[in-house]
C-alpha cells in the first residue's frame, strides 16, 4: 500500500471518527420530548403549586411565575421579602410530585409599600 492511499484511509477515518463523536454529542444534548402523561402531571403540578402559594397568608404570591418540567418546579417573578422567598421554596418543596425547586425569585426591596429605606 502506498503512503499516499495510508494517508487518505487515514483521512476518512478520522473524518469519520470526528463525525461519530459529533452526532453523540447531539444526541445526548437535547432532552427527549415529554409524553403526555408527563405534560399533564406537570400542569397538574404546577396548579397545585399556585394554588398552595396563593393560599399561604404569609406570602404575596401573585408574583411568583410556576412552571414545571418532569416534577422540577421553577419559580420565577418577584417576592418582597427574603421570608416569602424562603416559604415560597418550602411551599413548592412539599407539594407532591415535586422531585426539585429551582428558586430564580428576585428580592423586591420595600416590599408592597414600595418604599426602599
Amino acid at each position: 500500500m502506498t503512503s499516499q492511499r495510508r494517508s487518505s484511509r487515514n483521512s476518512v477515518q478520522l473524518a469519520l471518527i470526528v463525525l461519530m463523536s459529533a452526532c453523540g454529542v447531539l444526541a445526548c444534548s437535547t432532552t427527549p420530548r415529554r409524553s403526555e402523561a408527563e405534560r399533564s402531571a406537570d400542569a397538574a403540578i404546577a396548579a397545585h403549586v399556585e394554588s398552595v402559594l396563593l393560599g399561604d397568608p404569609n406570602i404575596y404570591a401573585r408574583h411568583i411565575d410556576v412552571t414545571v418540567d418532569r416534577g422540577v418546579v421553577q419559580l420565577g417573578g418577584f417576592v418582597w421579602t427574603n421570608q416569602e422567598y424562603l416559604l415560597a421554596r418550602n411551599d413548592a418543596a412539599a407539594v407532591a410530585g415535586v422531585v426539585a425547586v429551582h428558586a430564580q425569585m428576585d428580592l423586591v426591596r420595600g416590599g408592597i409599600s414600595g418604599t426602599s429605606r
